[in-house]
Parts: structure tokens; sequence; C-alpha cells
């Protein structure tokens, strides 16, 4: 099996890492944090006060023959608002910025026609940043897998747990068996 990478910013990573590690053909998800203003290794606490350039990110690695770039990059634009700058509901500031953030430079190209493409399903211009991956940092061990380490608490409940559900509904055709 050869597997790929991308990371994508969508906001609070419980809530992407939730939908993507449901996801056939992904085979890992990691919380983190990337393309920040310095290469040191940022905690929770600064990626938070959002003056660090950090984003709060998951890097994805999957399988490109079970599932495309295009298709990773659809049910991500389903999730989270692409159309909203520096901010996803209630979580506001630049480390929520909608981003995807490419290791291999041969996927800028598929990312940005496929963004394009997807721009018909909105009325509001995407402003998701299409940048090469810098700085990338795992964030710390208590947030890999929060949502399925935490379902009943109040943010996953009332925020992370509907989108897992709208990937179920629109997408149940890429759900994990």
């Amino acid at each position: 099996m050869t597997t790929k990478t991308i990371t994508l910013g969508g906001g609070c990573f419980w809530c992407t890492e939730a939908v993507f590690d449901r996801v056939r053909g992904v085979t890992d998800v990691q919380s983190g944090y990337c393309n920040g203003f310095e290469a040191a290794q940022p905690s929770y606490q600064d990626v938070c006060e959002g003056d660090t350039g950090y984003n709060e990110v998951v890097r994805i690695q999957f399988d490109p023959a079970v599932i495309s770039l295009a298709d990773l990059l659809t049910i991500f634009c389903s999730i989270h608002d692409p159309t909203s700058l520096n901010r996803q509901g209630h979580d506001v500031g630049t480390q929520y910025r909608s981003g995807v953030y490419f290791s291999d430079p041969a996927d800028e190209a598929l990312i940005v026609q496929t963004l394009t493409g997807l721009q018909a399903n909105f009325r509001e211009p995407i402003v998701t940043e299409v940048e090469a991956l810098q700085h990338y940092w795992p964030a710390e061990d208590y947030h890999q897998d929060y949502f399925l380490n935490h379902p009943n608490q109040g943010y996953c409940a009332f925020v992370v747990a509907p989108k897992v559900d709208k990937l179920s509904a629109h997408f149940g055709q890429w759900l994990k068996a």
C-alpha cells in the first residue's frame, strides 16, 4: 500500500480528526499545528493566544488507491465553512483558519482545481489558504483521539458529533466498515 499525506485546517482539530478517523482509505489522523511564524514547537496555550501564526490542523495519511485527494477535499469543505476567514462557528482567530497544506508540490494544482470546482457549492468566495506545509508539530497527547475518548464532553456532544453525523448522512459511501 502506498500512502500520501495532506494536512488540513478546518477550525478545531477535534472536529476534523473525528470526521476523518471514520473515512475509508484514511490510515492515520493526527491533530497538530502548522505554518507558524517560527519553527519552535508551540504549546496549545501558545496557539490559542493567536499570535504564533500556527493553525490547528490534522495531518491525514491516506491510501490514494481507496480515496482520492479530491474526495478528501470535498468531505473537508462540507464539514467546515471554507468561506469563513479566521473562524469556524464560535472559534475565532487565525489558529482556526481554513487551510490545505501540502507536502508534495505536485498536489498543489489538484488542490486549487478541486477548491475552484467546489466554489459552485458556496455563495461566498472560498478563502481556504493553500500553502506548502511548514513547521508541523503534533498536538499534545491529550488532543489525540479527543472525540473518541470524550464523546459526552459538551463541545464534543454539541459541535463535533453533528459534523460526524453529517459525514454519515452525506458521505456514507466513504465510511469505514
